[in-house]
């Protein structure tokens, strides 16, 4: 199709530099650690969550993102954690897992900071199996499956006590190359053909305020910088009850508006889900996204 054929145009010009952002959670708050791998060990238990965000309902092609995580405390001051992901867009894919340590020391009485970097991998592929082009001889659409791996790595720190933290991530630290050409593209090509994965930066804060008894609220933001793109950024707010219901909005700053709904179920099973209203051209196209978590708290032998 042709929008597949200038999607990926657009993913592999020559002279690129992929430094596009990274897939955004409307859920971020309670995706900390896929954000930022510092999280693992803020907590005395390990959990296991899996989020899956279908963009764009209604749009032939549109991206769709799979994680799952598990990370947790694994002894007084260390934090462990691994994650894998899955993000489809049309006939292009991006793929990957790393495992991560995190380090916790005491700032004062009351703050303490935790200190991680997480390794793994990244696997970009374009697949023009059942490509439906108008041009078949366009030298962009010829060949198979294009593959390319390579590895990746984050840093992270957070600041935080019992009812705030404050954070800075940086994936894709090492800006590994990245070539998606095969032979039938390039050969059309002059200059440079390959590019690098761009060093993002998130910076993210939330802060826990007790209504009463029964209700808290937690604000909370998220910056996302890279490059020379400009900054984006989302404000997010939870009203909690009981510590189990909640609910909640999150406003982006490309204008689009998420409505958020969760319950805890035993204080062990978390169940969540979001709702985005598009503030674009797309919303011509598009119903919106939505956006599933599911999380389980493992047991200790305390517990």
């Amino acid at each position: 199709m042709k929008k597949t054929t200038l999607l990926v145009l657009a993913f592999i010009c020559s002279g690129f530099v992929y430094g596009q952002q990274l897939p955004q959670l409307t859920q971020f708050m309670d995706n900390s650690y896929v954000i930022n791998p510092a999280f693992a060990g803020m907590e005395d238990f390990y959990q296991v969550r899996t989020s899956i965000r279908n963009q764009w309902t209604g749009i032939t092609d549109a991206p769709s993102t799979t994680i799952l995580s598990i990370y947790g405390k694994q002894e007084e001051n260390i934090g462990l954690g691994g994650v894998i992901f899955n993000d489809q867009y049309g006939h292009t894919s991006r793929a990957g897992g790393a495992v991560s340590y995190a380090y916790h020391l005491a700032v004062s009485e009351k703050i303490k900071l935790s200190l991680a970097i997480s390794g793994g991998f990244t696997q970009f592929k374009i697949d023009k199996n059942g490509w439906n082009v108008a041009n078949p001889n366009d030298p962009l659409t010829q060949g198979d499956v294009i593959v390319e791996t390579v590895p990746d790595a984050t840093f992270g720190f957070n600041f935080y006590s019992e009812k705030w933290y404050l954070g800075v991530s940086i994936p894709q630290l090492l800006s590994s190359n990245l070539n998606l050409l095969d032979d039938n593209f390039a050969e059309t090509l002059s200059g440079e053909q390959t590019g690098s994965l761009s060093s993002h930066m998130y910076i993210m804060g939330s802060y826990k305020i007790s209504a009463n008894e029964k209700w808290n609220i937690e604000p909370a933001f998220l910056l996302k910088s890279v490059g020379p793109s400009p900054m984006q950024w989302d404000f997010g707010l939870k009203t909690i009850y009981d510590k189990k219901l909640w609910f909640g909005a999150d406003y982006r700053s490309t204008g689009d508006i998420g409505a958020l709904f969760g319950y805890s179920i035993n204080d062990r099973y978390l169940i969540g889900y979001s709702y985005d209203v598009l503030n674009s051209e797309l919303s011509n196209y598009s119903t919106g996204s939505h956006e599933f978590m599911l999380a389980i708290k493992l047991l200790t032998d305390k517990e």
